[in-house]
């Protein structure tokens, strides 16, 4: 970048990269009227401020009828003109200074710069610090700075307050009336950038500043072709007593009184002295030791917790103010702050803004809002928009807005990745206490967003709904709020809302007392009056929400409707004596016709439609009664079941049996003798032994074990009676083997056989006892599998018990299924 200095005609010219003529001061016969411009090449010809593409405005003749998309194209244009007059003027200034030497003090004082974009007053700081004042404006701006017949001053160019330069605009001996000259033409402003500026009056002559068209000799209402305003950027901006009315256009910045930040590294530090300097940094360390890790940090650097804005504005570039006891009517935005810290704004009056009435936007943080009034906006009252921070909004009021009352926004600045790298955390920590808003067009109060907003022990008169909060906001706290007439519902709580709170709010006169959406909270000790549909409504997504301990009263369909919400919603102890349930029979149905409740009840309709179809005959069976059950059932084939009798054996040949499976005998020992196995010289049933049959004697009264004269044993008694004698051959069994030949039929029960006594000297019978009664031999039943024996725990007298060996045979003439490997 190259840097030449000459002298021309028009004065000094400039060259950073573009041409900026600069105009002497004691040019003012020669000066053209207002709003004229002259090129950068000094050529001849002018060029109406505001042109866009190289036409003119219209006069006033045509400046109502324009086209809507032109005057937002125009306005658009003019404000990017402005920002470029500012950053050219800052930097022509800067340079000057930078030279040094005997140019720099020459340069170093009041002046005229001229551009493309209007002319403009430069007030550079001095070394004394002493504050321009309306005479000094008088003294340098000459016929641009006029004083009128009425009294008043015309002001008709641009007046840029440098870095560490003061203006005061103030009459200590009366009234001080400002007209800002704004018109077809071309408009004044007044602006600061790194530097102070100061409107104070009194209370019984403030100080008056508006528009003024020389046309129409009156206040400037149209904003098509730009309007006056005035703007700090950066540095200190204090008005006091003051009335301001019909500025700005188009954007915040040249809105109509704008405090913004910058993020330009200011020089206003190399404006003190030695000493300034030092008690600046030991005041500063001060300041920062009683408010903590807030408001500022060493130097020009603001320390602050991590996760903040990637768009950091330095402590020495936020701006700072407060505007006390004044009236605000007719801007474009009443009041618009950005990038501030501290700001100040108590005991004003904000009437009848195009747009909103105060603005707190992005970077503004510690703000303190009081005994305020926005009303008649054209858009919303009270503003907090994103990226601001622990704003304290108390004993304000909001009242006949075209938009909401107030609205708190804490979204963060990006849901993702940025070019500007914005975090993605969402801001907080503010809230509006003990205000009033009243006849709003939409909301009374409106919460988007962030974290710990609160509205507590405010009033909402009117509106379509009093209280909203949605877009995600947390941990928001609704307390002591008193709302009445709302159209729709009092307070809403939707669209991803998560631990609000609720407590002490009553609501008289809405349809709907409390309506959530997809949204939980804890609601408790509220009072709804007079509602009209429901006293809580509850849909969507609400796990974890409870409602407890409200009042409620009213006409409608329900007093707490939670059937269309999903999740766990605790309802405890509401009183609801006052509500009158004007629900339909088909509404109260609706209520039960869940889901869940209409699956349950398809079962048991299913079961009653079986029961009763199980009632009649043929077609239809319903309707009948006393019929059996199984009165049609048809019985199952009658078939003979056999029984196949046990075939008899003594408790020794049992035992021994079962013993000689258990212990097998091994070559050269003898087996060991069992009790009951026989006496020496009676033999045990085995090969060749027969089993029973006539002349063997069978076990029973007064027969030794062992046989026939056995001493010293009694007889043991069979276990049953003896079994029917099962003659050999015949067909094959039910169970396997052959059927006896004189068996009765199948299903048939066999009769058992008689069986004749044994005639006297038989075997078997003693003393002229009954013999036993001859037993027809079995016929050998089938070998059974190998199964192994169970364990038989000894008898008192020694002998093991008997085992009875798995059989194959059926039970009761009912086959037993074959084992898998037996």
């Amino acid at each position: 970048m190259t840097l030449a200095i000459r002298r021309s005609s028009l004065g000094l010219v400039l060259s950073l990269g573009f041409a900026l003529p600069v105009a002497a001061i004691p040019a003012f016969g020669s000066g053209q009227a207002f709003g004229a411009t002259t090129p950068a090449n000094g050529s001849a010809g002018t060029v109406p401020a505001g042109t866009v593409n190289g036409s003119a405005v219209p006069g006033n003749g045509a400046r109502g009828r324009l086209d809507p998309l032109a005057d937002a194209q125009r306005q658009a244009t003019l404000v990017d003109q402005e920002d470029q007059r500012v950053l050219q003027t800052r930097s022509t200034l800067a340079a000057i200074l930078q030279i040094g030497g005997a140019a720099t003090a020459q340069w170093k004082r009041p002046q005229i710069f001229t551009s493309a974009h209007g002319k403009t007053l430069v007030l550079p700081a001095v070394n004394n610090g002493k504050p321009y004042t309306v005479a000094d404006l008088v003294k340098y701006g000459g016929r641009y700075f006029s004083k009128l017949p009425d009294g008043s001053y015309l002001l008709s160019i641009h007046v840029f307050v440098s870095d560490g330069a003061k203006l005061v605009l103030q009459n200590p001996s009366g009234a001080l009336n400002i007209k800002m000259a704004s018109g077809p033409n071309g408009f004044s402003s007044i602006v600061s950038f790194g530097g102070s500026i100061k409107i104070e009056g009194t209370a019984q002559n403030p100080v008056q500043i508006a528009s003024w068209t020389p046309q129409s000799r009156g206040p400037d209402n149209v904003v098509a072709d730009g309007r006056a305003y005035i703007r700090a950027v950066g540095g200190d901006f204090k008005m006091k007593y003051a009335r301001v009315s019909s500025l700005g256009f188009w954007s915040g910045r040249t809105g109509g009184i704008a405090m913004t930040g910058t993020d330009r590294p200011a020089s206003a530090v190399k404006h003190l002295n030695k000493e300034q300097r030092h008690q600046a940094k030991q005041d500063r360390l001060k300041k920062n030791k009683q408010q903590g890790k807030s408001g500022g940090g060493p130097g020009d650097i603001e320390t602050e917790a991590p996760g903040g804005t990637a768009t950091h504005v330095p402590a020495a570039d936020l701006v700072t103010g407060a505007i006390d006891n004044s009236t605000l009517a007719g801007n474009a935005f009443g009041l618009f702050v950005s990038g501030s810290n501290q700001t100040q704004i108590t005991n004003d009056r904000f009437e009848n803004s195009l747009v909103d009435g105060l603005v707190l936007h992005r970077f503004t943080k510690n703000a303190n809002v009081q005994n305020t009034t926005v009303l008649g906006s054209g858009g919303d009252g009270f503003v907090l928009s994103r990226a601001t921070e622990k704003v304290r909004v108390s004993n304000c009021t909001s009242e006949r807005n075209k938009g909401n009352g107030f609205t708190l926004n804490g979204q963060a600045l990006a849901v993702g990745p940025s070019a500007s790298g914005e975090s993605l955390q969402s801001f907080g920590d503010s809230s509006v206490n003990n205000s009033v808003a009243k006849d709003n067009g939409h909301y009374g109060l409106e919460l988007m967003g962030g974290d710990k907003l609160a509205v507590q022990n405010s009033k909402v008169i009117g509106g379509d709904m009093g209280i909203v909060v949605r877009a995600g906001a947390s941990s928001v706290q609704i307390s002591g709020n008193q709302l009445t007439k709302q159209v729709r519902q009092g307070i809403a709580l939707r669209d991803g809302v998560t631990d609000a709170s609720l407590a002490g709010n009553t609501v008289v006169g809405a349809r709907t007392g409390i309506y959530m959406r997809n949204a939980s909270g804890t609601l408790v000790g509220n009072v709804i009056q007079g509602a009209t549909a429901h006293g809580i409504s509850v849909t969507g997504k609400a796990g974890g929400s409870e409602i407890r301990n409200n009042s409620l009263s009213g006409r409608g369909t329900s007093a707490v409707s939670t059937s269309r919400a999903h999740g766990r919603v605790t309802k405890e102890d509401n009183n609801t004596d006052g509500w009158t349930d004007t629900a339909s029979l088909w509404m109260k149905a609706q209520r039960y016709m869940t889901p869940l409740n209409l699956i349950w009840a398809a079962v048991f309709s299913m079961v009653f439609f079986a029961m009763a179809r199980s009632r009649g005959r043929g077609g239809s069976r319903i309707g009948r009664i006393g019929v059996h059950p199984y009165e049609l059932q048809q019985p199952m084939e009658r078939r003979q079941v056999w029984s196949l009798p046990r075939r008899a054996m003594g408790a020794a040949q049992s035992a021994a049996q079962a013993v000689g499976r258990r212990m097998p005998a091994q070559p050269g020992r003898p087996a060991p003798a069992m009790a009951g196995a026989g006496a020496p010289g009676v033999p045990v049933a085995g090969p060749g032994v027969p089993v029973a049959g006539p002349g063997v004697p069978v076990a029973g009264p007064g027969v030794p074990v062992g046989g026939p004269g056995t001493p010293g044993r009694p007889a043991v008694p069979a276990r049953g009676p003896a079994a029917p004698p099962q003659p050999g051959g015949g067909a094959q069994r039910p169970g396997g083997g052959q059927r006896p030949s004189d068996a009765p039929p199948w299903g048939a029960q066999p009769q058992p056989k008689p069986v004749s006594a044994p005639s006297p000297g038989q075997p078997g019978s003693a003393g002229g006892a009954p013999a036993p009664r001859p037993v027809t031999p079995p016929q050998p039943a089938p070998p059974a599998p190998p199964t192994v024996p169970r364990s038989a725990s000894p008898q008192p007298g020694g002998a093991p018990r008997p085992v009875q060996p798995n059989h194959a045979t059926p039970h009761q003439g009912v086959p037993r299924p074959k084992r898998k490997g037996g």
